[in-house]
């Protein structure tokens, strides 16, 4: 299937990241465009792709994962700021024909991510 998808992990407490705001953006002419905003599911995934169907175009994307209320939520005596508040990835998708999966592992003070499957 061609489409974007995510999945968090939080590594920390072994579990998926339930409740997460995302938004997702496409950059044309140098520029962010707003696309869509979704919310994780109890699995860590959105309930449907991000991106799918004649929206899924080649491209330059970013995922704003906005982590900061998660992490307030589930971990006492952080610093205030948050080391890490909003989780930004851009990437790009270079072929309608596959499936981009962008995993973020996040835990407070630190996070990774890949193209995964």
């Amino acid at each position: 299937m061609s489409a974007l998808t995510t999945h968090i992990l939080d590594t920390s407490l072994g579990k998926p990241a339930a409740d997460v705001r995302l938004l997702l953006h496409k950059w044309v002419d140098n520029q962010p465009q707003y696309l869509s905003t979704h919310i994780t599911n109890a699995d860590g995934r959105c309930d449907a792709p991000i991106l799918s169907g004649e929206a899924f175009t080649t491209g330059v994307y970013e995922l704003v994962f906005d982590m900061g209320n998660y992490l307030r939520q589930h971990y006492a005596d952080l610093p205030d700021p948050l080391f890490l508040d909003q989780i930004v990835i851009r990437f790009g998708i270079s072929s309608t024909q596959d499936h981009y999966h962008v995993p973020l592992l996040v835990s407070p003070f630190g996070y990774s991510t890949y193209r995964g499957s």
